[in-house]
């Protein structure tokens, strides 16, 4: 059976939706912690699949984290080998950073449930699932579209919500992988930072999270499982 590596920076932002059609597709899921269980590029290298979940820090904070120093160097070698990866929230902002491209605060945060709009690019493959269903969007830090990706999908306040790079990387800003169901522990592990946000709140939250997680769960599943599958 081939194995996916999915690196995890905090518990509760787990593979959530996307863990049945990665299962589905013949993938054994192994977590790998982050700041606690070692990485290697050679080990990130073994893995047939390479998922870097979100977390709350930021992709160039290498005095803080040491480990994510080993991140980006497992992805670079990762990425210039064409070997199949994906990453999201901060995954996306490593790879991005892996390939070249600046990370940094963006204009402002956006956390909460909003649509992304689809490039022409976006739109003719498996983002197209995705097309006018509210997604979790929970970040600070943006990224420019790295050397040789296709932008996917943007938002008015985040010019590069998705990109692709080949057929073998997909790095996406906002959480395709949110479901919903497990929900209340981000507003627990986030409620520090929902309370600094304007225009935020952990009912309001709650509610959105009711009403498209499940929506946006079956969107996110078909997204991810036409992506693997072009991977074969």
């Amino acid at each position: 059976m081939r194995e996916a590596v999915v690196i995890r920076h905090v518990a509760f932002e787990d593979l959530a939706a996307f863990a049945d059609p990665i299962e589905q597709a013949g993938y054994a899921i192994r977590y790998r912690d982050a700041g606690i269980d070692d990485l290697t590029p050679e080990q990130a290298g073994g893995a047939d699949l390479l998922v870097v979940l979100g977390g709350p820090i930021g992709a160039d904070q290498d005095d803080l984290y040491p480990f994510l120093r080993a991140e980006r160097e497992a992805l670079r070698v990762r990425l210039a080998a064409g070997l199949p990866t994906l990453g999201i929230c901060l995954g996306a902002q490593l790879m991005a950073a892996a390939l070249g491209a600046r990370v940094a605060p963006g204009p402002g945060k956006e956390i909460g449930w909003a649509p992304v709009a689809l490039t022409d690019r976006g739109r003719a493959g498996p983002l197209r699932h995705l097309d006018h269903v509210p997604v979790l969007h929970w970040h600070g830090d943006a990224f420019d579209l790295p050397p040789g990706a296709e932008r996917l999908a943007a938002t008015p306040l985040c010019p590069n919500q998705a990109f692709a790079l080949g057929r073998h990387a997909l790095g996406f800003q906002f959480h395709p992988e949110a479901d919903g169901r497990g929900f209340e522990r981000w507003l627990i592990g986030h409620a520090v930072e929902i309370a600094a946000t304007p225009g935020a709140s952990v009912p309001a939250l709650r509610a959105d999270a009711r009403r498209h997680g499940p929506g946006a769960a079956e969107a996110g599943r078909r997204c991810l499982a036409e992506w693997l599958g072009g991977l074969t």
